[in-house]
């Protein structure tokens, strides 16, 4: 058989035999699972022997990964992509990267997790036995989000195929494969797509402090323009695709007049976390509905830009300020409270509404033409789908994926209306 330096080999496999061993999976951070340990069984191919100067393709094919798609949702076909490395030790050594196409069956919920093989290959650069041994591995999941689990041996791994490669004067010493079988399958979930990160402004509201949490809260002082709110805990009622959440954020609102209105600035705080995924710019936009009280009634709609540059995976995400204007509608003391969140991401739009709210920030108005006293519109502008039953907007989507992708499961995180709202269910029973 021809060999030699650029030529793929054609020879026969070697004799490989399955490799089993102890596995650690690190979940993506946005799912809120712990590391997983199960049991990787995976066979190596190579061809048996080999010349130096040959260049020979070596395949990993995963017999079992660590762990097992939970009952939280089915991935879609060809949506799974391993990539891995294969430690190359003996007469060279090297870490010798394996990729895998990203093509699977439709893996159900509580199924084995199908990963495709991985292929690689490497030129022989010197006489003797190469051993070729499987190492860690990452499965990355596309949809709905992209989203990556990393897995690394927790015990010493047995070699799962061994090339004799002889040189230009003859052959060496040759060896066999070695790599028996060990262990059960046990573990987690790797690999699920779960939700969309956010967090909260870290950028000092106009005319306020970002550091303040109980400043002056009234607007009586005489030629004061600008207001700094408290910091208020908001619990929510939200009604997502998994089921009903409670949540809850710390918002702080800010006002500066001018002339007889209010730019408002509204902060959600201390909600700051790493992006679990690369997240492309533009793709999240939030809102909320401002609740007046006092001598006003109505609401006041305040948005924020969408994220102007991409945000890479592990990099702390800050979601920007809140901003609106206030017209005033009556005379007296008016109180403003955080009201409904919106976020639009995906071309979905999620809403949450509170059990309670709490007064943030009181000032002194005076009523200005078509102000917003009266209770049922909304100043300075659109309500925005604020309403009085609360829960997960319906969209018409059919992307239940996507939906999924904004309510995240198990009692981790949630993306409302740009902040970041910890869940407390009951946990989740272990799966085996």
């Amino acid at each position: 058989m021809l060999g030699g330096a650029g030529l793929l080999l054609a020879a026969a496999p070697a004799q490989a035999a399955e490799v089993a061993y102890k596995t650690e999976c690190i979940p993506p951070s946005i799912s809120g699972l712990p590391p997983v340990e199960g049991t990787t069984k995976v066979e190596i191919t190579a061809p048996a022997e080999a010349k130096v100067g040959d260049e020979v393709e070596v395949v990993w094919k995963t017999t079992q990964a660590a762990s097992s798609n939970p009952d939280v949702l089915d991935l879609d076909k060809d949506t799974v992509k391993p990539t891995g490395t294969v430690k190359v030790g003996g007469a060279q050594t090297a870490d010798l990267a394996v990729e895998g196409e990203r093509s699977n069956p439709p893996i159900k919920k509580n199924s084995p997790m199908v990963l495709s093989d991985m292929k690689g290959k490497i030129k022989l650069t010197a006489p003797g036995e190469v051993t070729l041994t499987p190492d860690k591995y990452n499965i990355n999941v596309s949809k709905p989000i992209s989203t990556d689990t990393k897995c690394s041996p927790k015990e010493a791994v047995k070699p799962g195929a061994t090339i004799k490669v002889t040189d230009a004067g003859g052959a060496t010493t040759g060896g066999l494969p070695t790599g028996l079988p060990t262990g059960l399958p046990t573990g987690l979930p790797t690999g699920l797509p779960t939700g969309l990160p956010t967090g909260g402004a870290s950028a000092t509201p106009t005319g306020g402090s970002s550091s303040s949490t109980g400043g002056d809260t009234s607007g009586s002082g005489s030629g004061k323009s600008d207001f700094t709110g408290k910091e208020v805990q908001i619990p929510y009622q939200c009604k997502t695709p998994i089921g009903d959440k409670n949540a809850t954020s710390p918002v702080q609102i800010n006002a500066k007049k001018d002339g007889g209105n209010y730019g408002l600035t509204v902060q959600f705080k201390k909600s700051v976390m790493d992006s679990p995924a690369d997240i492309p710019k533009d793709s999240v936009k939030p809102s909320m509905e401002v609740k007046l009280g006092g001598a006003d009634k109505g609401t006041v709609h305040v948005e924020g830009p969408t994220n102007a540059e991409p945000i890479k995976s592990g990099q702390p995400i800050n979601i920007p300020d809140l901003t609106g204007t206030y017209k005033p509608g009556a005379d007296g003391k008016s109180t403003l409270s955080p009201g409904v969140l919106t976020v639009k991401a995906l071309g979905t739009t999620t809403t949450c509404t509170p059990s309670k709210t709490e007064v943030s920030l009181e000032i002194d108005t005076a009523a200005q033409p078509g102000g917003a006293a009266g209770g049922s519109g909304s100043a300075g502008g659109s309500a925005g789908g604020a309403g009085t039953s609360g829960g997960l907007a319906e969209t018409g989507s059919s992307n239940d994926g996507v939906l999924r992708a904004l309510g995240l499961v198990a009692g981790t995180v949630i993306l409302l209306g740009g902040a970041v709202f910890t869940f407390l269910p009951k946990r989740r029973a272990r799966l085996r």
